[in-house]
């Protein structure tokens, strides 16, 4: 098996694959500004199903991807660009562009020939990602499991100012003051925030079928369908679109493991341990970079953020 982790700032998704790549578990879990903590509640959770070795590569992406890495002992850290393309190319050697929204950032990502060619990140502003559609539907007090449907239920999508999260909100609320139907308010949302996508994050990519729409917003056919309006084109929500990037880390640490031959998984154990971590400047140099170091149980288990090597090649 092959065991993949996501590690973002609104969700941690961790993934188990099989040899031939199939997922044979997956765990979605809000991070909650505590990432070891989300991650040993996913072992945890999967050492009911596994057992040490049966893990035979570990992978890591997302915002803590390093943190995590020095935690769960993974062969490979990569960032999020690279892991959700290897994880779409791996499923449909066709696909070209990559339309991926997750909880706090957006990205687009073409490829050619298997390659990535062009992307963009946007990690600015918070309209149109996961967090601000889940404020939303709250504040409707609406299931966000059911945004996309009241969207597709609207005949005639008002007009909602998408290019900030702020505006966004505000335009939603004076709207309902003046009476409009709640279905045509979700469906002007989605078509704002879809808008806003393409006008900024995708602006000056040559966008290209076949398009794959990743992220947890992915579930979300209202802004599905808002993308396929603007772009004309049909768009593809894969099977496991709210695990991507976690797919793409396992099928990196799988490419990993063939060459360096052993993981260095440090076993399901680690959900049990205490584990803190602490920080310090390091004066080797004018980049004066801030190091964290993880301590298990008072002892030190690895460092990280380090530009130059100098603590995190440390073997502990």
């Amino acid at each position: 098996m092959y065991l993949g982790i996501d590690v973002g700032s609104v969700s941690t998704d961790i993934v188990v694959l099989d040899e031939k790549l199939n997922v044979m578990h997956k765990l979605y879990l809000r991070t909650k500004g505590r990432p070891i903590k989300a991650v040993q509640e996913g072992l945890y959770e999967l050492s009911k199903y596994y057992k040490d070795s049966d893990i035979k590569a570990v992978g890591t992406t997302g915002s803590g991807r390093y943190l995590t890495k020095v935690l769960v002992g993974a062969d490979i850290a990569k960032n999020e660009i690279t892991a959700h393309a290897i994880a779409a190319i791996n499923l449909d050697r066709e696909v070209r562009t990559i339309i991926e929204i997750g909880g706090q950032d957006s990205k687009i990502i073409t490829i050619e020939n298997g390659v990535v060619t062009d992307f963009a990140m946007n990690t600015v502003c918070a309209a149109g990602t996961g967090s601000f559609l889940d404020r939303q539907a709250e504040r409707l007090e609406i299931p966000i499991e059911k945004f996309g449907e009241y969207a597709l239920k609207s005949k005639n999508p008002v007009r909602i100012a998408g290019r900030c999260a702020v505006f966004a909100e505000s335009d939603m609320i004076h709207k309902q003051q003046l009476g409009y139907d709640v279905s045509d308010i979700i469906a002007g949302l989605c078509n704002a925030l879809a808008r806003n996508f393409i006008s900024n994050v995708a602006k000056g990519k040559d966008i290209k079928p076949k398009i794959f729409f990743q992220g947890g917003v992915a579930a979300n056919i209202g802004m599905k369908k808002a993308f396929e309006e603007i772009l004309n084109m049909e768009i593809y929500v894969p099977e496991h679109h709210d695990v991507m990037g976690a797919i793409g880390a396992a099928i990196l640490a799988k490419e990993q493991i063939e060459d360096i031959g052993k993981t260095s998984f440090r076993g399901f154990r680690i959900y049990d341990m205490s584990v803190k971590p602490n920080t310090f400047k390091c004066n080797g140099c004018s980049n004066m970079c801030e190091i964290v170091e993880l301590k298990e149980n008072d002892i030190n288990i690895g460092y990280f953020g380090d530009k130059c090597g100098r603590w995190s090649r440390v073997a502990v």
